[in-house]
């Protein structure tokens, strides 16, 4: 019988600075957890399936906290909180599709710890997966959700190779609009990864949803560069309950107009697969086009295209058709 809602005991450690953090995830290892907010942290260590025997808790180092403008955009530490971003007076003009991504996570009480870099590095919410099974995630070589009986009205409507979860982050959505880049810092020194390609699926590693590996890296900053300050931009998500809930979709829109004239765009999907979808084929749609209500529901029904529903999740199509509609009529 699992024992619910007791941790196992671990060493707190708590570095002031990413050079200390760095030292001690090298010293540690497998066996370190590294916690941010600590949200989903707590959710593992609660249900007992991760036991580590040291977690380096990043709370006290001030360099990875606040939100500047640069030469080139916005530069957001990995710990300022979704509380923050949301509210944020620079997010919200020139940047309001990640303040309204933001405002969306969970509850209040949640947003005012949660950090931006918890939330784009959280992992998926599969019950299965979260409840210790061997699944192929787990590194066992079965999908508990992808079977005749398996419960899988949340999970992937594209890429579900072995896998069918899904990204469970509101922010990582936006981000991915906005062409925004992630900095990374391990021993070895720092990398900076386009947010696109810091989300990774099933077929590129099924052990882990990001580029981050455990036991070596950081995630210390997120910058967003000014490709659509200023512009229009649109964000919405459905969940089962307003408070709280992780979404079944969500969409990001972002969008430079010249008149009534769409001249770029990014529209992307959460919660549809592993990672947030980008949508190329719906900037095709309307890239140089004045958008109607015509042309929106066009876009809307490009979206879905290679969709393939699994047992209970076929509501999931419609749904994403409809909140793209509605995302490149109200943007554009």
């Amino acid at each position: 019988m699992i024992i619910r809602d007791m941790m196992p005991s671990f060493e707190l450690y708590q570095p002031t600075s990413v050079e200390g953090a760095l030292d001690l995830i090298g010293q540690f290892g497998q066996d370190g957890w590294v916690m941010a907010g600590g949200n989903d942290s707590l959710d593992w260590f609660k249900d007992r399936v991760k036991r580590p025997k040291a977690v380096i808790e990043l709370g006290g180092i001030d360099e990875l906290k606040g939100i500047k403008e640069t030469a080139d955009g916005l530069e957001i530490g990995a710990l300022a909180t979704l509380a923050e971003v949301s509210s944020n007076p620079i997010v919200k003009q020139k940047f309001g599709v990640l303040a309204a991504a933001a405002g969306h996570v969970a509850s209040p009480q949640i947003r005012n710890t949660g950090t931006i870099g918890g939330n784009v590095s959280q992992d998926t919410r599969c019950w299965y997966y979260r409840s210790g099974l061997p699944c192929y995630r787990a590194g066992g070589n079965t999908c508990f959700s992808d079977t005749p009986q398996g419960m899988n009205r949340e999970h992937a409507l594209f890429e579900t190779d072995r896998c069918v979860a899904v990204s469970p982050s509101d922010t990582a959505t936006a981000l991915v609009a906005l062409n925004a880049s992630m900095v990374i810092r391990n021993s070895g020194g720092e990398r900076v990864v386009p947010a696109e390609e810091f989300f990774i699926g099933p077929a590129t590693d099924i052990t882990r949803m990001t580029q981050l590996e455990h036991g070596k890296d950081i995630l210390t900053a997120i910058r967003i560069p000014n490709d659509f300050a200023g512009g229009r931009f649109y964000f919405e998500k459905v969940a089962d309950r307003g408070v709280w809930d992780f979404p079944l979709v969500n969409v990001a829109a972002a969008m430079t107009v010249n008149g009534d004239i769409v001249e770029k765009a990014r529209v992307v999907c959460g919660a549809v697969q592993c990672t947030p979808k980008l949508l190329p084929v719906v900037e095709d749609v309307i890239k140089g086009k004045k958008v109607d209500a015509a042309l929106a529901e066009l876009a809307g029904k490009s979206s879905s295209r290679g969709a393939v529903a699994l047992n209970y999740n076929d509501f999931k199509i419609p749904l994403m058709e409809k909140l793209v509609t509605r995302a490149v009529r109200d943007a554009a």
